[in-house]
């Protein structure tokens, strides 16, 4: 893949004619926003939107060993899953950090589908079949034969019901089902990263717009990057490259939940001990007392004047009014209540931790 000349999507042109601000990311042109972010992360919030993430990465793994590659990589148990079914994971990098987190579809038995960052998707590429030597599977990189659509929002069933001829509202949460959209076989998935509920789909390049012009004429919203950005840090979901990386463990991250120790893993004696001892520290939510929006890297600061933390992620929540950011503070520091101030342009604003997520379902 070459940095230098940026892959367009199957949907860019759609992006154009809707007058999308386009950015590089993760090696693509992609949209940021449309109509503006404020709009878009409330129709998510509270009606629905769409966004095009066909830059995330998907692998199949098969053959008679996929089940036991994937329990010595990901740090979840497979072994737990049926047809159907989904599960949030990551990768142990062997030091400590975690080489990408992901989501393990089950297809079939020893049948695989995981979905990647793109931002990863070389290292993981290279990775999982560094670890597959000595396994009989085989593995495949199907990113370029997928659009990824995320319909997002409380309207998302509605929406999306009179396209296909099945009804997507029976799939529970971390489910999916190959079924027809507009006569096109896709990937249903009742997953997404803002949480307001939605369904990822899988479709087809060829079927793309079409698709995607029924959702348009069916009043969905447009969403670009920057509310899936919004949307998520609401929730307190982690950003690869910025909450997590190869220097972050999932204790620390509050990933222990994806962390089983009923199998063996890479890296499983180490966060085993790290779990048992503690992390030093943890990742926490700050809501913003004063005016100001924290940012990444900026530093966290008790009264005493001791630097305590740095934020990983930071916005204006367009739904809570106030500055929110997600930060690795000290242990001490990272009980609920606790008072500490983010350090904004040389002046120390005041802010609490606070658990996740900041956004409240009864809000």
């Amino acid at each position: 893949m070459n940095d230098t000349v940026l892959i367009k999507t199957s949907l860019f042109q759609k992006h154009l004619d809707l007058g999308a601000k386009m950015v590089a990311y993760s090696f693509y042109e992609m949209p940021v926003s449309y109509a503006g972010l404020k709009i878009e992360h409330q129709a998510v919030r509270e009606n629905v939107g769409m966004f095009d993430v066909s830059h995330m990465g998907e692998f199949t793994v098969k053959g008679p060993d996929a089940t036991l590659l994937l329990q010595s990589i990901t740090s979840n148990d497979v072994s737990t899953l049926s047809d159907g079914k989904i599960q949030y994971s990551c990768i142990p990098n062997g030091a400590g950090g975690i080489v990408d987190d992901l989501l393990v579809y089950r297809e079939g038995d020893n049948d695989y589908l995981l979905v990647v960052n793109a931002s990863n998707r070389e290292k993981d590429w290279k990775f999982i079949n560094d670890k597959a030597q000595g396994f009989n599977v085989t593995l495949e990189d199907t990113t370029d034969d997928w659009t990824l659509i995320a319909l997002q929002g409380p309207k998302s069933t509605e929406k999306l019901t009179p396209l296909m001829d099945v009804n997507p509202g029976d799939l529970k949460y971390y489910t999916f089902m190959r079924a027809d959209i507009l006569g096109t076989e896709c990937i249903v998935s009742a997953t997404g990263y803002t949480g307001s509920g939605g369904y990822e789909l899988y479709i087809p390049n060829s079927k793309a717009s079409e698709i995607w012009d029924a959702l348009l004429k069916a009043d969905v919203t447009p969403c670009g990057l920057g509310a899936r950005d919004t949307l998520r840090m609401e929730m307190g979901f982690c950003l690869y490259g910025n909450d997590i990386d190869e220097t972050t463990n999932p204790i620390e991250a509050g990933l222990g939940w994806i962390t089983k120790f009923t199998k063996d893993f890479t890296d499983r004696k180490r966060l085993e001990d790290i779990k048992a001892e503690g992390p030093a520290r943890k990742m926490i939510g700050l809501k913003v007392l004063g005016r100001g929006i924290p940012r990444q890297g900026y530093e966290v600061v008790h009264e005493s004047g001791q630097i305590v933390g740095t934020i990983t992620s930071g916005t204006m929540s367009p739904s809570l009014g106030y500055g929110i950011g997600m930060a690795y503070i000290d242990k001490a520091f990272a009980k609920p209540h606790q008072k500490l101030s983010v350090r904004i342009r040389n002046k120390d604003i005041d802010a609490e931790v606070v658990r996740f997520p900041f956004l409240q379902k009864d809000k």
